[in-house]
């Protein structure tokens, strides 16, 4: 018996989406108003979802506690009221796309959550645009 659990946290964060090897005009043409010079916000919506057989002895699938510290401690400290481009590692060579976010969210947290449990990472940058990644 597989069951699902979500936990859902939130940050705000800065970005620029540009490529340094495209010209300026194919950089606005491509990523329009996202490419701004002096960068733009989200208030990102970040759902963390794991997969995985219910534990007899807890009746849990996995500590919601333990998941939220995880996701505070490696994802919210790093990522929160930061701006990707110039505080981050993870972005310094990295278009920060949701997509790209969520991959790099996924592979932090994939290093900390046994194997067992799938994991898939849902990203809102809006309340209309979201990505998800399950690591494939």
């Amino acid at each position: 018996m597989k069951v699902a659990v979500y936990r859902k946290e939130h940050f705000n964060a800065a970005h620029r989406l540009n490529n340094p090897n495209w010209s300026e005009q194919k950089n606005e043409d491509i990523f329009g108003k996202c490419n701004n010079y002096n960068f733009h916000g989200h208030n990102y919506e970040l759902i963390v979802k794991l997969i995985g057989p219910v534990d007899p002895e807890t009746g849990y699938v996995y500590d919601m506690k333990v998941l939220s510290d995880l996701i505070k401690e490696n994802v919210l400290e790093r990522f929160d009221h930061k701006n990707l481009n110039l505080d981050t590692d993870e972005f310094k060579d990295l278009n920060p796309t949701a997509e790209n976010i969520a991959v790099v969210i996924w592979n932090i947290l994939r290093k900390k959550i046994d194997n067992k449990f799938e994991l898939i990472i849902r990203l809102y940058e809006t309340e209309r645009n979201f990505v998800e990644y399950d690591g494939n």
